[in-house]
């Protein structure tokens, strides 16, 4: 069977994306999937002060708060940035306050002098906190377990200054939501992955942990506070490094929250996200532009040669031989990280989240600009 040069250009380019995309899954990826989790000493117990920024959030605070609260851990405190709340939030935290002696309220009234936003807030949750280990989480999350706090503690080894937790979404009834739990669980096996392999470049502000020296050392946010989001994944992109970061996987660290409920909300999220992105240090924006673009190569590619009569079976293959490697991979990550039951779907959810992902890309180039709420 004789090709013509587009012909062996195509392939030569398929092949090659299929090389790095079985480099990310073999590489990076399955270290993910196969790295051992380690037990936690209980006897090196350290204080831990955890902050929540909360924004018109009582609702979630009666929900979610108590279950911070209650955590069983021998030494913490939980500090509540009430931000400018106008719905009874100060009312809520005002009776928690009554209940709970380790909670600390600090409330931003509105009409200060302050940089609008959560790195703000942020901010002002970490001054008033009394311990050196600091662990966030948001109102809207519930902890999986009354030991997150053990499982998040501070580590043994003092070069660690920082923790990339996991968070992962409530499963609920509807397409969109299936679509945020895929991308929120390819989105967590990569920044974990990566930081495995001494690279980290982010973390989600539902379930990270780090030194307050750490912050107030690198000046905090002042190189990022005109951007509205950030005061997670940039702070990590800035401030963490492969001796200073671990990770934290065991199924009783994770972090449940509620996902969007619509898709204008969800690109809003995105939006915000794309925002800070932009900001990450270049080798980590090459990295992750490389992960995308290959990935959309690697599928225009094989969709192009499916039309060529001397090219179908073989583009067919690639095709088949990527699935084929990949579903040995993801769907234990998918259990691990607590999607176990969209594993059995990996193959379709792969291309549909791929073609969403696309749109998406597509469609936030009109969303307004956003701020945290």
């Amino acid at each position: 069977m004789e090709f013509n040069i587009i012909e062996i250009c195509l392939l030569g380019g398929l092949v090659f994306c299929l090389l790095v995309q079985l480099y990310f899954s073999l590489f990076v990826h399955l270290k993910l999937a196969n790295v051992k989790i380690n037990q936690v000493n209980e006897q090196q117990q350290q204080a831990i002060s955890v902050i929540i920024c909360a924004r018109n959030e009582a609702e979630n605070l009666k929900q979610f708060l108590p279950h911070i609260l209650s955590q069983n851990y021998p030494n913490f405190e939980v500090i509540v940035v009430n931000d400018r709340s106008w719905d009874g939030t100060a009312d809520i935290l005002e009776k928690f306050e009554k209940s709970f002696s380790h909670l600390k309220v600090v409330t931003v009234a509105d009409g200060d002098k302050f940089i609008a936003g959560k790195k703000f807030a942020v901010t002002m949750g970490i001054k008033a906190a009394s311990n050196e280990w600091l662990v966030f989480t948001d109102a809207d999350c519930e902890p999986a377990s009354t030991n997150w706090l053990a499982e998040m503690q501070p580590p043994y080894n003092e070069n660690t200054a920082l923790l990339l937790g996991y968070s992962p979404y409530f499963k609920r009834k509807s397409l969109i939501n299936v679509l945020i739990r895929f991308e929120t669980f390819f989105t967590a096996v990569n920044y974990l992955s990566f930081a495995l392999k001494g690279m980290p470049y982010m973390g989600v502000g539902r379930n990270m942990a780090y030194k307050k020296s750490l912050f107030f050392k690198n000046k905090g946010f002042a190189a990022h506070m005109h951007i509205p989001s950030g005061d997670d994944d940039l702070f990590v992109n800035a401030n963490a490094n492969s001796i200073n970061t671990e990770i934290r996987i065991h199924p009783e660290s994770h972090v449940w929250s509620e996902p969007k409920t619509s898709l204008f909300a969800y690109l809003r999220q995105k939006k915000r996200h794309f925002g800070a992105g932009k900001m990450y240090k270049s080798k980590h924006k090459f990295i992750l532009s490389a992960q995308i673009i290959i990935q959309f190569a690697f599928y225009v590619l094989g969709i192009t040669l499916l039309f060529f009569p001397s090219t179908l079976y073989i583009a067919l293959g690639i095709f088949g031989f990527s699935i084929l490697i990949r579903s040995f991979i993801y769907p234990k990550l998918l259990k691990r990280l607590n999607y176990g039951e969209l594993r059995w779907w990996f193959p379709i959810l792969d291309v549909i989240l791929f073609v969403f992902l696309v749109l998406n890309g597509i469609l936030s180039i009109f969303v307004k600009k956003v701020q945290w709420k």
